[in-house]
């Protein structure tokens, strides 16, 4: 065989696989079986049983999406799919859909839905059922720096670190959003400061309407030094906005995330103490201290799942309430009403939970991927599902 043809047998070969078709391949990604292993509680996996639920989980330092499911025997089912550093996540429940924030240059936003019905082709066969996939994505600049993400009733909502505002989205409209809302202190001349990321608005505490939300941030005003530096002043800096004035309601808080609006209540991460709490008369109450970064806040019913992280080394200073050496990258059930926990998951070669969300196991059995060889299986999923 010639050069020539070597490098058109290579070419032929190349792209075969549904997982090589999503921005890279696992190997690229750096997803490997270590990346995939976990060690779940009893009382974890019997909780996802009791729900019925898919838990998702983005671990974005990983490129990993990941799905949790009630398996048979009372087991548990992980799935994944690859994404460039994956962080919000939103189910839109009443659709059936769900959102992912990909921050990566260009920055995405992917749109998943579960298979519903398949194909009838003579040698293809029945592809497993209701698995999640990529219907459609929308690509940003990079600068717009996507953290979180909100639905409701259909209308998806982003927040956009790196504007420092929050965006209604349009799947249907390729343009790019400018911005919906924006924090008084970032607000010049009726429009917001675009030019750098100031205050690090990092989450979404969406209301029954929008004007009842709330946003998390790492500060309350425009400063010399910017989120992401080394010497950027973070202990206890940190605010919860309201979005009908523009001003802060909560302080004291240090690198907050994953705000949620939950009984009237406004919960939130409060990150650098590795505690989950509420905001109560301006201030923040801790219910939960636990040894990690904590973000991702899922709750349903009374019960709140949580994502720990470990610290990264180059941000150790913006985690001062975290004094133990090592943390575990895991997800943590929360019972609220008798503050305990109720059981975890950890992963052990894990680094970073960004968010969680869930839709009924009725309605989606995970995503398309289970183990990093290639199988007919996930060729299956996605050359004859619909």
């Amino acid at each position: 065989m010639t050069a020539k043809e070597a490098l058109w047998a290579q070419q032929n070969e190349a792209l075969r696989h549904p997982s090589e078709l999503f921005g890279s391949s696992f190997d690229v990604a750096g997803i490997t079986k270590d990346t995939l292993k976990f060690r779940a509680s009893a009382s974890f996996i019997q909780l996802l049983h009791q729900l019925q639920i898919t838990l998702f989980a983005s671990r974005e330092y990983e490129n990993l999406l990941i799905a949790l499911s009630p398996g048979s025997a009372g087991k548990l089912k992980q799935s994944f799919f690859h994404l460039p550093h994956p962080s919000g996540i939103a189910v839109d429940r009443v659709n059936n859909k769900m959102y992912v924030a990909a921050t990566r240059n260009p920055n995405q936003v992917i749109e998943f839905q579960p298979a519903k019905t398949y194909l009838k082709r003579l040698t293809a066969g029945k592809p497993q059922p209701l698995k999640m996939r990529p219907s459609r994505a929308k690509y940003y600049p990079g600068e717009y720096y996507f953290h979180d993400l909100a639905v409701d009733n259909g209308q998806l909502y982003a927040n956009s670190v790196g504007m420092n505002c929050v965006l209604k989205i349009d799947m249907n409209n390729p343009a790019p959003e400018l911005p919906y809302w924006w924090p008084k202190c970032v607000e010049k001349d009726g429009l917001p400061d675009t030019r750098a990321n100031f205050i690090q608005l990092n989450s979404i505490a969406l209301g029954v309407n929008f004007k009842d939300s709330y946003f998390s941030a790492s500060g309350s005003r425009i400063t010399a030094i910017r989120p992401g530096h080394l010497d950027y002043p973070v202990d206890r800096q940190g605010v919860i906005f309201s979005c009908a004035t523009g001003e802060p309601v909560g302080r004291g808080l240090t690198r907050p995330h994953a705000a949620r609006l939950h009984n009237g209540k406004v919960w939130v991460a409060n990150s650098g103490y590795g505690e989950v709490g509420y905001i109560h008369n301006g201030d923040f109450l801790p219910v939960f201290k636990l040894n990690g970064w904590t973000r991702g806040l899922c709750f349903i019913g009374d019960i709140l799942f949580v994502g720990l992280s470990r610290v990264l080394p180059r941000f150790r200073h913006y985690a001062p309430g975290i004094t133990t050496k090592t943390q575990e990258c895991a997800i943590v059930a929360l019972d609220l009403v008798e503050k305990r926990i109720i059981g975890d998951i950890k992963f052990p070669f894990g680094n970073q939970i960004f968010g969680i969300d869930f839709m009924s196991s009725a309605l989606c059995t995970g995503l398309p991927f289970t183990v990093l060889r290639k199988t007919s299986a996930e060729k299956k999923i996605f050359s004859v599902s619909l």
